[in-house]
């Protein structure tokens, strides 16, 4: 029996991984140069884009590759199949889409030092975008924040004026928010003051 194809096993690691993944991760578990890896890809997303009336497709999400139930079918499933963030990580989504684009070390210094692990969660949902910048990351939500959480616009600025705006109606602050979404017993929210909050978002209006 011959060795499967690159693309077949591609597709067989992100199916079992349920989870977006990076070149460098796949590069380093199939031992293959990046570039073949990404020609990997490219050839299984032609692959999946042309099987007729399939129902899931191949999306690359900053940088990271994920194989998702196409968007157009996603309210034909049950809640029960309907991916969910763990309830730990909503306060960082919170303040990432309303303080965005928003450096890392800001949210550790709401969060603690569990920001870092919320980041790298959030990012492998593909939720957020987390770019080098100087010493820090740059944070920002994605098209699948954006679907997640019902926002009409998928462009961060935009998304995170919609967030701000729902944020207003419940008569909520950021910090007040992201508390309100947290497990009881972790939450543990260092509040801005006036003047620094103001500060973060005169910065992000920009």
């Amino acid at each position: 029996m011959s060795d499967p194809e690159l693309s077949t096993v591609l597709e067989a690691i992100l199916f079992g991984a349920g989870r977006s993944m990076s070149l460098e991760e796949l590069s380093e578990m199939l031992g293959e140069p990046k570039g073949v890896i990404h020609v990997g890809l490219s050839y299984l997303r032609k692959s999946i884009d042309q099987r007729e009336g399939g129902a899931i497709q191949l999306s690359n999400v900053s940088g990271r590759w994920i194989l998702e139930v196409k968007p157009e079918l996603s309210s034909s499933l049950p809640e029960t199949f309907r991916a969910d963030i763990p309830q730990r990580l909503l306060p960082a989504a919170a303040l990432i889409a309303y303080h965005q684009p928003m450096q890392q070390s800001q949210l550790k210094d709401m969060l603690g030092q569990k920001a870092y692990d919320h980041v790298r969660d959030l990012a492998d949902l593909g939720l957020i975008d987390r770019r080098r910048e100087g010493l820090t990351r740059r944070l920002t939500t994605t098209r699948r924040f954006a679907e997640y959480f019902g926002c009409p616009e998928v462009e961060y600025r935009k998304v995170r004026s919609w967030f701000r705006s729902e944020a207003s109606k419940l008569g909520l602050t950021s910090a007040e928010l992201a508390a309100s979404l947290a497990p009881e017993e972790q939450m543990t929210i260092s509040e801005f003051t006036d003047g620094e909050t103001s500060e973060i978002e005169a910065r992000t209006d920009e």
